[in-house]
């Protein structure tokens, strides 16, 4: 699966910071040990309600014993190797610039999605330095400011509500079709809800008005299974560009591809636009060079790697079932929510203390898990990255240890 690790390591993992001096041109180097406690700017932030967006992936960093990773929503099977050998080896061209217009691996990137009808598409797609980038970009770019709105679910992604408030959108209700700004999340993170691409289509249509800006982010769709694209808005092309020439509405479709590839360290996102004059306009906005080598040729390989793909749609049903079966055996009262080939799980512990017990208990047996109440507000929820079955028994067996030693406790 590309894991340069075992998934039940005890040891942990080390880290090497190479701090240069600028005005002496001199390397020292730091020892950033994951479980060290570190003093000062080192210290790894987890969290930070009042300024940045809570996200999973940084706890592990603070686990001595770290195993696994159940915070994110990442694949389980870890990096394709393959293109994590080729983007070691794309380091020994740092020295260079990348290509300023992402070129091939933006065209790989259109056959992947469209295949022999990419050069139809491929003037409305542009990559970025992860999907955030680019959601800031539409956003500040293409969106008429006032009201923004999450759709259909009020509880979603944070990254849409931080980039449209810092451009000065306001948020309000799901159900307000007067927004001129919707952004949605399909298949729902971290809900897990989940509308197939007629029953969105026809969502859109009836709740946008004229003016208004559509983000559709459908990074967890790949996970569907080998029909993804043809239930996806990709394959509706013809349909955006008349919702938006015809109707006035703009529906963009955005991709992080660090979650089916398991690469959130090397950033990368896409974009595709309604129009290809919609597309100038997030050009014309971008930094140069936001997308660098490495992840270039790592987008390139990934691609490439389709026994990868048959894996992840062949394991992660299995293990999810393992995770929501055990769960349920172990802790009745809890529900967990979401289809059935998601790479995560959102369960409802119905008890915020038993919620913050159980991340506090998975964090101490080295396999962080996200809880619900930084960002979402649903400190009952607890959020499980699918994983395989020998990483998730350490986390079970964390979580009943603990929470059953609280209901003996309590009664």
């Amino acid at each position: 699966g590309g894991r340069t690790s075992s998934p039940l390591n005890t040891e942990a993992p080390r880290h090497t910071m190479v701090v240069v001096l600028a005005s002496e041109g001199v390397g020292a180097t730091v020892d950033t040990t994951a479980g060290k406690e570190l003093k000062g700017p080192l210290q790894t932030q987890v969290s930070d309600n009042e300024i940045t967006t809570p996200h999973g992936g940084q706890d592990w960093r603070q686990c001595a014993n770290y195993v696994e990773d159940f915070s994110v929503t990442t694949n389980g099977l870890g990096t394709p190797a393959s293109a994590l050998a080729a983007a070691r080896e794309a380091t020994a061209d740092l020295a260079h610039y990348p290509p300023a217009n992402f070129e091939p691996h933006l065209s790989h990137l259109a056959g992947f999605l469209w295949g022999d009808e990419a050069a139809q598409h491929a003037s409305c797609l542009q990559l970025g330095n992860g999907a955030s980038e680019l959601i800031d970009l539409v956003i500040r770019a293409c969106a008429r400011e006032g009201a923004w709105r999450p759709g259909p679910s009020d509880v979603q992604y944070e990254e849409y509500k931080r980039s449209a408030e810092a451009a000065g959108f306001s948020r309000t209700v799901h159900s307000d079709s007067s927004a001129s700004l919707l952004c949605m999340v399909n298949p729902s993170n971290p809900t897990g809800e989940y509308l197939k691409v007629d029953d969105l289509m026809e969502y859109l249509e009836q709740t946008c008005e004229r003016g208004s800006t559509v983000i559709v982010d459908e990074s967890m769709q790949p996970w569907v299974g080998p029909h993804w694209r043809e239930d996806s808005l990709i394959s509706k092309g013809a349909w955006r560009r008349q919702m938006s020439i015809e109707k006035g509405v703009d529906v963009f479709v955005m991709h992080s591809w660090t979650k089916i590839w398991s690469c959130a360290g090397i950033r990368l996102g896409s974009v595709i636009a309604p129009t290809p004059q919609l597309m100038v306009k997030i050009k014309s906005k971008q930094v140069p060079w936001s997308v660098n080598s490495v992840a270039l040729v790592f987008l390139t390989v990934a691609i490439a790697d389709k026994e990868f793909m048959r894996r992840t749609w062949a394991l992660t049903p299995v293990w999810r079932l393992n995770i929501v079966s055990k769960i349920t055996e172990a802790f009745p009262a809890w529900r967990c929510h979401g289809e059935p080939f998601l790479s995560w799980v959102w369960i409802d512990t119905f008890d915020e203390d038993q919620a913050e017990a159980a991340v506090a208990a998975a964090k101490a047996a080295g396999c962080p898990i996200r809880w619900g109440e930084p960002g979402y507000k649903k400190a009952t929820i607890i959020r499980l990255g699918v994983r395989n079955e020998l990483s998730f028994e350490v986390l079970l067996g964390a979580l009943k240890k603990v929470l059953v030693s609280r209901r003996m406790t309590a009664a």
